[in-house]
Order: structure tokens, then sequence, then C-alpha cells
């Protein structure tokens, strides 16, 4: 700017608020579009394929201004779409940038301070309270206003570093000049956007799992405990498994979930990581009539289906398009798994039951379950309140049988 002249300069300010104000338009058109029935980030994908006048930068900045629009879930409800995308750009940002500048310069100004002072600034001290609309049920051991704010910071990308992989791992980083922060000896705090693919080898060198998530087996290593059969019996993607293998390695793993193609794509990411002594099968443990594969566990994993409450950071969409009753859903469907996944736990062995929700009655609710409907005794149940931290929160407890 300094290199315009004086006339061009004003010419040059005009253009960047037109075009500003051409993605307020666009976002407000995409928001408009999209129902909630898919991930928004995947669906953000299909629609960017669909209309291809969107450029690199473009796609960029329109997927912010959307994000920053969710993370405010239902707070400014009064609002206007437009003006709420620009409290959501303010709210969200930490530093100057160039659609408020052009838009709302007096916002820019003070930008970089922190949340309550920008509440503050906007006069919309309580707005806070209605960012996560579901604190009548929330767990008692969560923070409802940091929980609610954390909404508005992104989460960051961690990845576990595999067994001797950690040398190489970082030398890789190293000479790649990537910024990155190493959490405890094994994890590695990234910006979301890293390209981590380009550098390092998915599974077999990392894997990228949550600072929180990576700390659900904590109770069981802290004791010596040392597992030969175990059964994760919602294995997902394999998270939990593939952690449990790195910790102990030679244990005789059984996974399971409730489709095939679910087990296929586990099988796939299984022979990336090394885990070949390992058997699997498909299976509704929620079924009354179901059958448990064996009662003879030393450590049956239950990462069970949930809300996911405690990573709606990543996926903020879900602030507005979660359903109520879906809590007393889960619920009810994770009692039926745990007690039946419980069963096949053998004596002295160990239950770990794990949600990625901070609702009450997904996590204390069903523990309390647990107790009154099986001979299982509660040694210890845990938050990892990543909302601390700009990671994901999960909820873990550890019965023994």
């Amino acid at each position: 700017l300094k290199r315009l002249s004086f006339g061009n300069r004003f010419l040059f300010i005009e253009i960047c608020a037109v075009r500003s104000h051409s993605y307020i338009a666009s976002t407000t058109t995409i928001l408009k579009k999209y129902d909630g029935a898919i991930p928004f980030a995947a669906w953000l994908k299909n629609y960017f394929r669909e209309h291809k006048k969107f450029g690199s930068r473009d796609r960029k900045t329109v997927a912010h201004l959307c994000f920053c629009y969710y993370r405010l879930g239902n707070s400014f409800s009064g609002k206007a779409v437009e003006e709420k995308l620009l409290i959501g750009l303010f709210l969200c940002s930490s530093e100057s940038n160039i659609m408020l500048q052009e838009l709302k310069p007096e916002w820019n100004e003070v930008v970089e301070k922190n949340l309550t002072a920008k509440f503050q600034y906007i006069d919309a001290q309580q707005e806070w309270k209605h960012i996560f609309s579901f604190s009548n049920y929330l767990s008692d051991g969560i923070n409802a206003e940091a929980f609610a704010l954390s909404f508005l910071i992104q989460p960051d990308l961690f990845l576990r570093i595999r067994p001797q992989k950690k040398a190489i791992v970082l030398k890789k980083l190293s000479e790649a000049n990537i910024d990155f922060y190493l959490v405890g000896d094994q994890c590695l705090r990234l910006l979301i956007n890293t390209k981590i693919d380009e550098i390092l080898r998915l599974d077999e060198e990392v894997v990228v799992q949550d600072l929180s998530s990576q700390k659900v087996l904590n109770a069981l290593t802290t004791t010596g405990f040392q597992p030969v059969r175990i059964w994760d019996c919602c294995a997902a993607s394999g998270g939990k498994s593939i952690l449990a293998y790195d910790k102990w390695q030679k244990i005789q793993l059984t996974v399971s979930d409730v489709r095939e193609s679910i087990l296929i794509n586990l099988r796939k990411r299984f022979e990336k990581v090394g885990i070949r002594n390992y058997s699997s099968f498909v299976a509704d443990i929620s079924k009354e009539d179901f059958k448990p594969p064996t009662s003879n566990f030393e450590l049956v994993i239950c990462d069970a289906p949930c809300s996911g409450s405690g990573t709606w950071g990543r996926t903020p969409e879900q602030l507005v398009f979660f359903k109520e009753e879906k809590i007393d859903y889960y619920a009810s469907l994770q009692r039926k798994i745990a007690i039946n996944a419980s069963k096949s736990v053998k004596p002295n062995g160990y239950f770990l039951y794990i949600t990625c929700s901070v609702f009450k009655k997904e996590n204390e609710g069903v523990v309390s379950f647990i107790q009154n409907n099986s001979s299982l005794q509660l040694i210890n149940a845990t938050y990892y309140k990543g909302y601390k931290q700009k990671a994901d929160t999960l909820f873990a407890a550890l019965f023994k049988a």
C-alpha cells in the first residue's frame, strides 16, 4: 500500500471491501443450503467441487467464515447471518485480518484482546451462555463457561509417535521447517492445517490421535498391568487398539464393530501399523441376544458410540444441528453395550468404558448403571479436559471384575 499513489490506495481499499462483501454473500448462501445431514466439512468439499468459481483462496476464506459462524453455536440468535458472520470472525480471530479491516475496522483494532474483553467490547457479556445450548445435560466435572468459550478457538492437530520412531519423526519435521511442540515424550502438537501426510508416514511413524485420546489407558499402564487378551468391542478406526498394541506389544487382540465395512478399513490400517496377531468379527453388542465371544479377556475396551459432544470443537456445526433427544438415545445404547461387553471380562480383569462426550447421562449415568447391574467394581472415573488445551474432551471409567 505504501508504494501506491494516494488515489490508487483508495481504489485498492474499495476493491478489497467489495471482495469482502462478496465473501460474506457467498458464505451466507452456503450456510442457508446446508441442512446438517452429513458432516459440514464433507458437504462443503462437495459444494466446492460442484461450484468451480471458487479458487483456492476463495475456498479457504469461505470455509473459515463458515466455521467461525458455527463456532458461535446458538449465540447472537437475533442477528442477521451477515452480521453474525462478522461477529464470529471477530471472536475467532486473534490477529488483524483484511476483512475486519475493511468491514469492521474498529473491531480489527481490538481483535488481539482476550475473549472476555472482546465480548465486553461488543456489549455481549452473556452471549457465551448460548454457544453451547445443552448446559442442563453437562457433567458437573466440566466448567460450563470455559467449555463454551473453547468453541471459539480451533483445536490443534495431535500426533502420537509410534515406538522407536521418535528420532526419525523429529528429524523429518525439523528438516521440513514444520513448527511443532512435543507434549510429554510421544505426543506432538501442530497447527491443524499442517499437511503432515506429505512429511511423515501415517500409521507407520505417527498416528493421528487427539491429546486426550492418547491418555485413556494411563490408569492401566501405571499399575504394571500386562494384559494378554484384549477385546476392543467398538473398534471403529482402531485408534485405541493401536494405542494398546504400542503400549503392550505382545497381546492377542480381538476387534469388533457393527458393520463389516468398518472392519475392512480397520484391517487395512492394521496392515500399515504392523498388527497381525488379531481376530475380528461383526456384531451389534447392544442386542439382547448377543453372545460374547469368550469370557476370558484381561481387558475389554468399550469406546462406546456417543454424542461426540467433547469433540464438537472440530465439528462445530453440531452446536446448531444436534438434537437434544439424541442424548437419551446414546445413553440407552451405551448401557446395553457396556453390560453385554463387560460379561467377557475374566475375574480380576478390567473393563474400560470411554466416551468423547461431556454429558452426564452418557458418562456418570452409565457408570452408575454398570455398578447397579453388574459385579464390576469402579476403580476410577476421569475427564480428560481437552477444552483447556485446544484438544478434545474425553471421559474414561475403569472397572475391575
